[in-house]
């Protein structure tokens, strides 16, 4: 009877599905989970200008991690860890002072074949020209129509405060400790398969 109850129990584990089973490394301690809500510092990877009038919305853009997140002591994400943005509003500079504006948010990180969710948003706006607009409209009123103010930039290397938008399972192979972690697959994650151990 307790044969039984094993083979059954046995098949019921070989029956799941095979995108519900997560990477399993043998020796490795359970339960480490990067938390959505960490903090990720990031930076730019290229700089976001509305000077010339090229930037739109829906444009990707380039970032990634200003240092390592570690977790119980190891390094998880290195610094350098690419990431993608996404330009979600933008104004150029335009007639009567009215100056340029650039929103954007961070949508994810990539560590190794795997994307990992993100949040956090950026933003920069030129300075407006209001001041000399209505200087000038003052001494001669069609002036004021010329004057712009300054295109908005967020330049290469600027800060970005990001945070992971997903819990992130992490186990570490204990056979090599310095070839970095595997991220276990989990939902949200795109994972390539586990490759079997030897």
């Amino acid at each position: 009877m307790k044969i039984a109850y094993g083979a059954l129990a046995l098949s019921l584990v070989l029956a799941l599905p095979a995108s519900a089973q997560q990477a399993i490394v043998i020796g490795a301690p359970q339960g480490n989970v990067l938390r959505a809500g960490t903090e990720v510092p990031m930076k730019m990877s290229e700089e976001l200008t509305t000077l010339g009038k090229h930037l739109k919305v829906g444009q990707r853009f380039e970032v990634e991690t200003a240092e390592p997140i570690s977790l119980n002591g190891r390094v998880v994400i290195p610094a350098g860890t690419h990431g993608t943005g996404e330009v979600t509003s933008v104004r150029n500079k335009g007639m009567w002072g009215k100056s340029g504006n650039i929103e954007a948010r961070v949508l994810y990180l990539r560590a190794g074949d795997r994307q990992i969710r993100m949040s956090g948003t950026l933003n920069d706006k030129g300075v407006t020209g209001t001041g000399a607009v209505v200087g000038s409209v003052v001494l001669l009123p069609l002036a004021g129509f010329f004057m712009t103010g300054t295109s908005a930039r967020i330049p290469t290397g600027a800060p970005v405060k990001a945070f992971l938008d997903e819990d992130v399972p992490v186990t570490f192979a204990d056979a090599a400790p310095d070839a970095g972690i595997v991220v276990a697959a989990a939902q949200g994650i795109s994972a390539a398969p586990a490759v079997p151990q030897q």
